[in-house]
């Protein structure tokens, strides 16, 4: 089996936030998206809400193959397709374009969740946490720095020049990838339709599965939810455009890098305790938000907690069932990914609406019903497990 260099850990690690931020650079933008094809707000959330389940699909379609197919095939494919789809978004001459597009950016960026249950898979036990803590901090910063680099190119540059970017750091990744990551051989024999009807398989018989895919999608749900309508607050609230929406990132960034520590954590503290308190930080980061309509620091100190609290919940799960079921990582995270970015989507059209009918105190509340909602299916269903 290869061996799991600190060389190829952060190659994964910076290839993952790399790729996700695909998934994000258009959150900022949506205020000048909106303007530029003359749609309302709710409107211009569908490209959020597409890049999302555009996500979800290619996890569901995509990732299992990692247990089947080698991921050098997977990446020659995957990789040629993300960068069509981006030109697309850079020339759409309509919303719909842009929103179709935005789908299969979203489909063919599900890639960076081959490399966290590689990481798992080429670790010990003992080293397991500490691997899945690196690469996910690589992808949260991905996701959080996504917004800070599109919220600047977008005011100084337009939308359209922030995918055209992401098209020429694709292509240069993809040579990257090609010539270092390791090849993978998986020994799955069956079919592609068996491959799939195997992930329904472990959906059904593992329930400590199903309550971390719950607890995933609905903290993703909150996070999805203040990062869509944050920018819409700024504006209101703060006068502020796309740029400061963006730095906000920087702020979810410091605490993205607690992914490691979390990682490590997972290998010496009960796993039970992790996800209370995340969970409870996820609380108290929407009753700041709730107070915090007109203040600036408040909105940044909910956004450390949040991020905080969603990064160590998020990696929690991931260790939890990674544990099992060694033979089909790629296929249990297809499950809870899945989950996970189905509650993302989610948590992008409830914000929107929230904001539209009763703006930011209707996100707030919104977002605390997703998190107190967390730590009561947790412990309805926790002793299942």
């Amino acid at each position: 089996m290869n061996k799991l260099t600190n060389t190829v850990l952060y190659l994964m690690s910076l290839s993952a936030g790399l790729v996700v931020a695909n998934l994000y650079y258009n959150q900022p933008l949506l205020s000048q998206i909106a303007t530029d094809f003359g749609v309302s707000e709710s409107e211009v959330s569908y490209v959020a809400l597409s890049t999302q389940l555009g996500y979800a699909f290619g996890l569901l379609f995509i990732i299992p193959l990692g247990d089947k197919v080698s991921n050098h095939k997977i990446l020659q494919v995957d990789f040629f397709l993300m960068i069509i789809s981006l030109i697309a978004a850079a020339t759409a001459n309509s919303i719909v374009l842009l929103i179709a597009s935005s789908f299969f950016i979203g489909f063919t960026s599900a890639l960076p969740q081959l490399f966290v249950p590689m990481a798992a898979q080429l670790s010990d036990d003992k080293q397991r946490g500490r691997s899945i803590g690196i690469v996910m901090s690589g992808l949260l910063i991905g996701i959080l720095g996504s917004r800070v680099i599109s919220g600047f190119i977008g005011e100084q540059y337009g939308w359209r020049t922030m995918y055209y970017i992401a098209t020429v750091l694709m292509a240069i990744l993809f040579v990257v990838l090609r010539f270092k990551l390791p090849k993978l051989y998986p020994h799955f024999s069956g079919t592609y339709v068996s491959l799939l009807k195997s992930v329904y398989h472990y959906f059904k018989t593992e329930p400590t599965l199903r309550l971390a895919a719950l607890r995933g999608a609905l903290s993703f749900g909150c996070l999805s939810a203040f990062w869509t309508t944050l920018v819409f607050l700024m504006e209101d609230s703060f006068g502020y455009g796309s740029t400061v929406t963006g730095l906000f990132g920087l702020l979810g960034m410091g605490g993205a890098l607690g992914a490691t520590v979390v990682g490590k954590l997972n290998d010496k503290i009960p796993k039970n305790k992790i996800i209370i308190f995340s969970t409870l930080l996820l609380i108290v980061s929407w009753v700041v938000f709730l107070f915090s309509e007109y203040s600036l620091f408040g909105i940044i100190v909910g956004v450390i907690l949040v991020d905080l609290g969603m990064q160590a919940l998020h990696i929690t799960n991931q260790n939890i069932i990674f544990s099992k079921n060694p033979e089909a990582r790629n296929r249990v995270n297809t499950v809870y990914m899945v989950s996970f970015f189905i509650g993302g989507a989610l948590g992008t059209t409830l914000g929107a609406l929230a904001w539209e009918h009763y703006k930011w105190t209707g996100v707030s509340v919104l977002g605390l019903v997703l998190s107190f909602a967390i730590l009561v299916v947790h412990f309805m269903f926790k002793n299942r497990e």
